[in-house]
């Protein structure tokens, strides 16, 4: 293992994301908000942290091998975390521990969106501004943007890739250069952030509503700049402008390169994963607007139509976001939205949970299981549509749900053991490790009532969900560390 290779590369990548707290001090400038002190005394200790991994490493241009990306990659996250803490824990607006600065750090890189903070409309916006743009920093993967600039560096960028992209199929490709295909994502990315924000201004937003909404929305975060959230304005229009840009956000970012590269669109609903992430939501809609027809929840058709499909889109995709106290609907709903995000999005997206395609890879496993039964000398390969697939696909998807439910299980009785029902916990830990944001119980509105234990156990939760768990307990291995 090359340590100063890492070293150097951590080093740079400190320095790059100090860099992200010079905007939240424009804003404070512009709002006079009083909360710049804090932004530029953390560019300072960040910067300056930056600088001294960097120098003494400074020479160190050797080739990285596998092991080293994912070294990189799970010791910035959570290196990025810490760093991302620093002007909330030097805030005076909001005022509050170390524990807490790094939960809400780590729950905006990680595009989780649960919060522990409280009273939202009475912050400086410099703060409000900050925890938006950590969620869009945190959408695409900053270790994406990193490896467009990288190679300029001397730095190749596949290993760092492979560690850091969603989904069981890694080696995929999209150009032949990494860096290449790290750029055209980040284009994509932007030109949605910039769609986003247009429309939500159009519909009514403020500017800076509009741009932290749509960083938020984007990135599927779920962060807002008000306590009720999207419900806050009460608007149809900026709900159903949501409800699509999340469901554009969750979709895997190769389709949307290919349709702006190729100029055509056909490909998406020849994508198998597409077709069952469109079904699910569809279903997931149909049954939460169903329900609430039946139950009179609301008294407008309209209301129910729309409260509904925005709050299971924004649920099923591991968004967040909230315009209606979901908690309190009757009969299944609320268990139903939250069963919905270990689903969550399509690989490659800025989505959360196990993924639609691991999910399909499962029930198609166990249909070719079951036809094995009827026919005991049939030889059934395993497809994604028309694409076999190799059995090494299969071990890894059955791997990875296997160890997730270890881990859920884990944590859940660690939270329970804290004291908190068994509502709370499931929620806390599904909320974290699917990286969603709200939960249900105590955890409905925010995190606050949580201990110090159980914040840092959910740290590990959400850091593990959005690595994708393996990228961070394969350097547990006593194997991985042995020459």
């Amino acid at each position: 293992m090359h340590v100063k290779v890492i070293q150097r590369i951590l080093g740079l990548l400190l320095m790059a994301f100090s860099l992200s707290m010079l905007p939240p001090i424009g804003v404070s400038w512009w709002y006079q908000d009083g909360a710049a002190f804090a932004f530029i005394v953390g560019f300072l200790i960040v910067a300056g942290t930056g600088l001294l991994m960097w120098f003494p490493a400074r020479r160190e241009f050797r080739d990285m091998r596998t092991r080293d990306g994912f070294v990189v990659v799970a010791s910035f996250w959570l290196v990025l975390g810490l760093a991302g803490a620093v002007p909330l824990l030097l805030s005076e607006n909001p005022e509050i521990s170390f524990t807490d600065a790094a939960f809400e750090a780590v729950s905006g890189l990680t595009t989780t969106g649960s919060t522990i903070l409280v009273g939202l409309d009475h912050l400086p916006e410099s703060i409000l501004y900050y925890r938006q743009q950590l969620q869009w920093l945190g959408g695409m993967g900053i270790i994406v943007l990193a490896i467009a600039v990288l190679p300029m560096l001397g730095v190749g960028g596949m290993q760092l890739f492979r560690a850091e992209i969603t989904g069981p199929m890694k080696e995929a490709r999209l150009t032949p250069r990494i860096a290449e295909t790290a750029k055209g994502l980040w284009y994509i990315y932007l030109g949605l952030t910039a769609a986003c924000a247009l429309a939500y201004w159009l519909a009514g937003m403020t500017p800076f509503d509009a741009i932290g909404h749509a960083y938020s929305t984007v990135a599927i975060g779920g962060f807002s700049t008000y306590d009720a959230s999207i419900g806050h304005f009460n608007s149809h229009a900026i709900e159903l402008i949501a409800v699509a840009f999340m469901l554009l956000a969750g979709v895997n970012f190769a389709l949307h390169f290919l349709a702006v590269r190729r100029r055509i669109v056909g490909h998406y609903f020849q994508d198998p994963e597409f077709r069952t992430y469109l079904v699910i939501q569809a279903l997931v809609v149909s049954l939460v607007v169903g329900y609430l027809l039946l139950a009179q929840v609301y008294e407008s058709g309209l209301d129910a139509l729309i409260k509904g499909s925005f709050q299971a889109v924004s649920i099923a995709t591991t968004t967040g976001f909230t315009s209606a106290e979901y908690v309190a609907w009757p009969g299944f709903l609320p268990v139903l939205l939250i069963f919905s995000s270990f689903v969550g999005a399509c690989a490659a997206s800025t989505g959360g949970g196990i993924k639609v395609i691991r999910i399909r890879l499962l029930v198609n496993q166990g249909a070719r299981e079951i036809t094995r039964l009827i026919h005991p000398n049939a030889e059934i390969p395993a497809k994604l549509g028309r694409r076999i697939l190799p059995q090494r696909v299969l071990d890894s998807v059955w791997a990875f749900f296997s160890v997730y439910v270890a881990l859920f299980v884990v944590m859940m009785l660690i939270l329970m053991a804290t004291g908190l029902d068994q509502v709370t916990a499931f929620s806390a830990v599904a909320a974290a490790l699917n990286n969603l944001g709200p939960g249900l119980g105590d955890v409905a509105a925010n995190f606050t009532i949580l201990d110090d234990l159980s914040k840092w156990v959910l740290i590990v939760a959400m850091l593990m969900g959005r690595l994708e768990i393996f990228t961070v307990l394969v350097l547990l291995t006593p194997a991985f560390w042995q020459r």
